[in-house]
């Protein structure tokens, strides 16, 4: 093991998700939000809706925590050495907001097997039930593929607002993180948030994912970046970033993204707002 503990991996293996993980100290988290924030002020809409899709590809800030040797340390730990990043995503609820994500299975609609992949989730602000963190179906990892309805909700923060219906969700577990630690989840567990309540930004930042070298995307191809190892199977390789927000990352970002989106949308009767 590189960084977690045989009792956190037993967690993760048992319940579909591990939370929470140390990651960053106090400081380090406040430095990294600060330049978050920072580059939202300075560029704006362009980091807002669908500019939220691959933000590692154009902030270095995003580009510096998706690539944490502490990070890796721990995904390693869960899906072997040679590691890919597949996309990331700026998950904020501004406070007293009305954005939700219903519950779902991250697998429904990314196509990739085996489901030798994990999704990390980084706290960059304080995250509880209030300000809607996550809850999960502990478990639900090993009850297989369930039903998704898309509502496109306009609240909702899911591509078609997939949704799984008439579900006993009274298991479920908050996954409340203070600002530096991680949470890690399985490709099949059921999970959600709900709306911000409080008057505090919930500023999440979710790698989905890191996915192992003997993973195949079933029905397009994904641009990746090597976080480490050197297998890969049917995917894009793109670089790691030149600098904030520069005209060939951009470009590469939104050719990432319109990749990406092929495959969420496979089969969709219409396109969402992300």
């Amino acid at each position: 093991m590189k960084y977690l503990t045989q009792a956190q991996k037993h967690m993760y293996e048992n319940d579909g998700y591990l939370a929470p993980v140390d990651i960053f100290s106090n400081d380090e988290i406040a430095e990294l939000r600060k330049a978050l924030e920072a580059a939202e002020a300075t560029h704006g809409d362009r980091l807002r809706g669908p500019g939220r899709n691959n933000p590692h590809l154009v902030l270095p800030v995003l580009d510096s925590i998706t690539h944490e040797t502490r990070i890796l340390d721990a995904v390693e730990d869960l899906i072997g050495h040679d590691i890919l990043v597949s996309s990331t995503t700026l998950f904020i609820k501004e406070p007293s907001s009305d954005g939700f994500i219903s519950w779902h299975q991250d697998a429904r609609y990314v196509h990739m097997e085996p489901y030798n992949w994990v999704t990390a989730w980084l706290a960059i602000s304080d995250v509880d039930e209030e300000n809607g963190c996550m809850y999960m179906m502990p478990g639900t990892q090993n009850e297989g593929m369930k039903p998704h309805e898309d509502t496109y909700d306009e609240n909702n923060a899911l591509t078609r607002g997939q949704t799984i219906l008439d579900i006993d969700v009274s298991a479920a577990k908050p996954v409340e993180l203070r600002a530096g630690q991680i949470s890690f989840h399985h490709p099949l567990i059921i999970h959600g948030s709900g709306p911000n309540r409080s008057n505090r930004r919930r500023i999440g930042f979710a790698i989905q994912s890191y996915i192992g070298g003997d993973v195949e995307q079933k029905i397009g191809q994904i641009h990746v970046q090597q976080a480490r190892g050197d297998k890969a199977q049917n995917h894009v390789m793109i670089p790691r970033l030149n600098g904030e927000m520069q005209s060939e990352d951009m470009a590469r970002r939104d050719a990432a993204n319109e990749a990406l989106g092929k495959v969420f949308y496979h089969g969709a009767k219409k396109i969402g707002r992300y």
